[in-house]
């Protein structure tokens, strides 16, 4: 497999914010981002995790009803990032 350049993983963070700020703050999980911008679900879990360190983005542990997710990991945007965000837009 080959490298991918620190410019595009840029641009494919890029492209991860983007899609979770059209989902809003509801929140998608791993492989729903990943099938959007046609990337591996384990390279997209990298990136989110990146994502998540920078406290731009954060994980959503329960559904609505209250339950935990066990396996599944559902992401959104921090409140702070989504007002940046829809600032720019």
């Amino acid at each position: 497999m080959s490298k991918i350049s620190e410019k595009k993983v840029e641009k494919i963070k890029e492209n991860i914010l983007s899609v979770l700020f059209d989902a809003g703050m509801r929140g998608m999980f791993t492989k729903q981002i990943g099938d959007e911008i046609a990337r591996n679900d384990e390279f997209v879990l990298r990136l989110l995790k990146e994502l998540e360190k920078q406290k731009i983005i954060k994980q959503m542990n329960k559904t609505k009803k209250g339950t935990t997710f066990i396996r599944r990991k559902q992401w959104t945007l921090t409140n702070k990032a989504y007002g940046a965000y829809k600032n720019l837009i």
